[in-house]
């Protein structure tokens, strides 16, 4: 599929979100490109494409909004990842009658930053109370829901872990394939502190990391993709994860959604950990998926979608 939009020119025509509408021709274009306009759905969806800024960053975020909504859904992407990827969720979330809030996170898609790096896991708490600020000020519906994948998941739990009695969203938690330590985590600290002195990152490899075999294609196409792991982003991933394992127990009872065909994350670890960390959470296993659950199979994403619909 030829790209149709420029990503340059779109993010520097964007405005703030509250005033992003209607959407620019390039931004429909934007939005058709990864399916964000829903053209196959009856009910229309308020659509909205802008900006805000936190931290010294500059965040693009969309909001999709039902006339009937009933809750809000605030989603948060993967690494690599932009919110371009996550249709399926949000359509799923739109069939629930929630209004979804998003954001590509500083150094994706068509937010600032350095690509797909991050200085502190710190600065991903702030775009997400920077997300809560954008969603006080457009009026979204209440309960708000929570739902992350892979380290969007990361991002979520940190915030449950340590404000979640006094977090505005006291709706239910969605956690995707989370984020504590990836796999071999022993050697990828290994080779941090081997190649750190020398080298600011290292050429990215793409992976089948879905059982939909049009999805690898579409990545590597995909003109918001990082084509580099930066090291600076590992460091900040090892400090995080001494943090996060060290954080007092939460009441909270997140839903969790885990592919046991996961290569990317260290699974089995990771559900010990938030076991420990949560009050009884409820977890589905999906012996045939692998990580990215958001653009797995249709077969297995209504599986878990069915999970979800009974549970939130």
């Amino acid at each position: 599929m030829p790209v149709t939009f420029d990503p340059n020119h779109l993010r520097a025509s964007l405005l703030p979100l509250a005033a992003a509408q209607p959407l620019s021709v390039e931004a429909q274009a934007y939005q058709r490109f990864y399916g964000l306009d829903f053209p196959q759905r009856n009910v229309p969806v308020k659509r909205a494409l802008g900006r805000f800024e936190v931290a010294g960053y500059e965040l693009v975020s969309q909001v999709w909004w039902p006339q009937q909504a009933v809750a809000t859904m605030f989603l948060f992407h993967g690494f690599y990842d932009h919110m371009g990827l996550y249709r399926h969720v949000i359509e799923w979330a739109l069939e629930q009658n929630f209004a979804v809030i998003a954001c590509d996170l500083p150094g994706h898609g068509l937010s600032s930053g350095e690509r797909a790096s991050i200085k502190d896991f710190a600065e991903y708490q702030t775009a997400l109370q920077g997300l809560f600020v954008e969603a006080k000020s457009l009026n979204l519906p209440q309960p708000w829901h929570l739902c992350g994948q892979s380290t969007g998941g990361a991002i979520v739990i940190d915030h449950l872990l340590n404000h979640g009695t006094d977090s505005p969203a006291q709706g239910q938690t969605i956690l995707l394939s989370p984020l504590v330590r990836p796999r071999a985590w022993g050697w990828s600290q290994f080779s941090y502190y081997l190649i750190k002195p020398f080298v600011k990152g290292i050429a990215r490899r793409f992976s089948a990391n879905t059982n939909d075999p049009d999805f690898l294609p579409f990545l590597q196409a995909d003109p918001l993709q990082p084509l580099r792991l930066p090291t600076a982003w590992v460091g900040a991933l090892a400090r995080w994860i001494k943090r996060i394992e060290a954080t007092p127990r939460s009441t909270r009872r997140p839903l969790i959604v885990q592919g046991q065909a996961d290569m990317t994350v260290d699974w089995e670890h990771n559900l010990e950990v938030l076991r420990s960390k949560f009050d009884q959470p409820q977890v589905l296993m999906l012996p045939e998926a692998r990580h990215h659950l958001a653009n797995e199979t249709l077969a297995l994403r209504e599986r878990y979608f069915g999970f979800l619909t009974k549970n939130v």
